[in-house]
């Protein structure tokens, strides 16, 4: 295998690539909680409404901070790939690698700030 086929572990656009796959694996680990705590709405109100008095902790808003964060790395990953594959033009990958994690940082920053 030629060098250039390698993937450069240091380069940015390989934290690009890895904060979107580590993302979308957290995302995917999290759904199964998010259906559970959908079905106790429908099916148990008393273990709702002590999962939603669960939720005031501290340490939980700032795991949904996380969580947040996690999905608009993924959202914002996710549209910079799309963009370099479908538009006509290439602009420079590292500046859009950059703006989705600045954007993700910021959109989770203020769902935090309002959850505190």
């Amino acid at each position: 295998m030629n060098r250039a086929a390698r993937p450069v572990r240091g380069h940015p656009l390989w934290f690009a690539f890895l904060a979107h796959r580590i993302s979308g694996i957290a995302l995917a680990l999290f759904l199964p909680l998010h259906f559970w705590v959908l079905a106790l709405a429908l099916t148990d109100a008393a273990a709702l409404d002590g999962f939603l008095v669960f939720t005031d902790l501290t340490a939980v808003k700032i795991a949904e901070f996380g969580l947040v964060f996690l999905l608009a790395v993924h959202l914002f990953g996710g549209m910079r790939l799309m963009a370099l594959e479908w538009l006509p033009w290439s602009p420079p990958q590292k500046s859009l690698a950059a703006a989705s994690v600045g954007i993700s940082v910021f959109l989770s920053g203020i769902f935090f700030l309002q959850a505190i």
